[in-house]
């Protein structure tokens, strides 16, 4: 069941971040952010491809500590899709880490 709630929580909440805070481009702004779910393929690359007891961070190799630090300085780019994708990813890492214990 919680499984389900944090695939809901991958759609909902960058949705809900960009009707909050990119009101004129909410759209848009959603969909960039949403498209920072691909970064999920690196699952693609694990054994079980899902497990719901594994912890994403620190185990697939798009969601390891120097990836996630170069998502964070996207954010301080000049070009607003690329700070949004960056945003996007950080949200995703965030949420990740929740089925960590963090």
């Amino acid at each position: 069941m919680f499984a389900y709630a944090h695939l809901v929580l991958h759609l909902l909440v960058p949705v809900g971040v960009a009707w909050l805070f990119f009101r004129p481009l909410w759209k848009r702004a959603a969909l960039i952010m949403l498209a920072a779910n691909l970064v999920d393929l690196d699952h693609l690359l694990a054994s079980p491809m899902f497990d719901p007891n594994r912890c994403s961070i620190n185990f697939h190799p798009l969601h390891k500590m120097l990836p996630i630090s170069i998502y964070g300085a996207l954010l301080f780019l000049p070009w607003r899709p690329v700070r949004l994708l960056g945003l996007g990813l950080i949200i995703h890492m965030l949420l990740d880490a929740l089925d960590c214990g963090f």
